[in-house]
């Protein structure tokens, strides 16, 4: 019986497969093309474009490579630069991210620009006066201490990755069973045994394989940063309020990249149908139930929208850094049996997170996530998408196992023989 049914899924598969392959052509032909906002990070005005059915699948797919591939594959399909390597060999090269790269392979539905993807680069010779990088970013922006003149490259993205991905209070941590003579501060050595440690107890580091045929291979934390950390001597300690002030800094960097990338207005304000489309990045909905959360943010904006300004997008986010103890917060009121209502949040974030949010804030919020519209907060869900967009998406559980397979098989049996299968 197993084998039957394994022998018609897989036929199921094959056909299915066969049928979507051949029909991709007059799908592509026979489809009318959709308004879709599609941001292409290397320009820097957003525009309304018309996305056809290949454009989709594409997004789609690039959507599976974040969610699921090795962070040695999302680095070399979203990394754009291929650096001419500083020695006397012209054909060694090494793969760099610029920061909106990194950006874009945290970020769902964000289109990797054309001509560039798996192992596809733009070639960059540094010693060329003629080739300029464009990488619009503060003279003290925390990507210039990696040292590679704001370019990242993949130990510096696996680094990366790990610090955005862990809780403060995990790496506080982390620093105390290291430091020996208990003082609160750790060396070099120290150091690289904390980030070691975190880095392996993350979803990143557990999955990443160093691969030496694409010369991606973790090298540990960079020099650069060594040098920022410890001094030049390598004499200093680093205390872990340094640590958690380069980790601050880094949030607060990625975040005004985000906001720059929906083309702020010339008051520096970016719509509340835009701040809806960053806080749900990462919430995983289908797209009928994200459509209509941004139907009903647009509707009820449309003539008295104020905007969002980057100050309170930043201080909204600073509010999501203590969202644990903002979600006991909220499981209290909700056991006494209080509402959760627009007071409610605003006197739970000033007093939890020590965050004066907006009004308006606090109204686009519960627009987003007031289904019903009655005024009140489903705690359950809004915490649930807070804690995904606080850490991106990056600890999500990323299976594509022999259970899901299995599931998929049944699934296929199941509609194409439903009487030998009654599941």
């Amino acid at each position: 019986m197993l084998v039957v049914f394994v022998t018609v899924a897989f036929f199921y598969v094959d056909r299915r497969f066969a049928e979507e392959k051949k029909s991709v052509k007059a799908l592509e032909r026979d489809i009318p093309d959709e308004p879709l906002e599609i941001e292409d990070a290397g320009k820097k005005k957003k525009k309304k474009e018309k996305i056809g059915f290949r454009d989709r699948k594409i997004i789609e797919y690039e959507n599976r490579i974040r969610q699921y591939s090795t962070p040695d594959k999302v680095f070399r399909y979203f990394a754009t630069l291929q650096v001419a390597h500083p020695s006397n060999h012209p054909d060694q090269h090494e793969v760099y991210m610029t920061p909106d790269d990194f950006l874009r392979s945290m970020t769902p539905g964000v289109k990797q620009p054309d001509g560039l993807g798996l192992d596809q680069y733009k070639r960059y010779d540094p010693k060329n006066m003629n080739m300029k990088l464009e990488l619009s970013l503060d003279e003290d922006s925390i990507f210039y201490k990696l040292g590679s003149a704001g370019l990242i490259t993949f130990s510096d993205y696996i680094f990366l990755l790990t610090v955005l991905s862990t809780s403060r209070r995990h790496f506080e941590i982390a620093f105390r069973m290291f430091d020996l003579n208990g003082d609160g501060d750790v060396d070099s050595e120290e150091f690289e045994k904390v980030a070691t440690l975190i880095r392996q107890q993350t979803s990143i580091g557990s999955r990443h394989r160093d691969h030496a045929n694409t010369g991606n291979t973790f090298k540990g934390v960079n020099s650069a940063l060594t040098t920022y950390f410890f001094g030049p001597n390598m004499d200093q300690k680093l205390t872990i309020e340094k640590f958690l002030e380069f980790q601050q800094q880094l949030q607060k960097e990625i975040l005004s990249l985000e906001f720059q990338r929906k083309n702020p207005d010339s008051s520096g304000n970016i719509t509340e149908a835009d701040f809806t489309e960053l806080l749900l990045a990462y919430a995983g909905y289908p797209a009928k139930k994200k459509s209509r959360m941004l139907k009903r943010v647009k509707k009820t904006f449309r003539d008295h929208g104020k905007g969002i300004s980057r100050d309170d997008y930043l201080k909204f986010f600073h509010f999501l850094n203590n969202i644990n103890d903002v979600d006991t917060a909220l499981t209290f009121y909700h056991i006494a049996g209080a509402s959760i209502d627009q007071a409610t949040l605003k006197h739970v974030a000033k007093t939890v997170a020590h965050v004066d949010l907006s009004d308006h804030v606090i109204d686009v919020v519960f627009t987003i996530f007031d289904e019903n519209m009655d005024g009140q907060l489903s705690n359950r869900e809004f915490v649930a998408v807070m804690k995904n967009r606080l850490l991106r998406g990056l600890e999500k559980p990323k299976d594509t196992g022999f259970i899901k397979l299995m599931q998929s098989m049944a699934k296929c049996a199941k509609e194409t023989k439903p009487v030998l299968l009654d599941i």
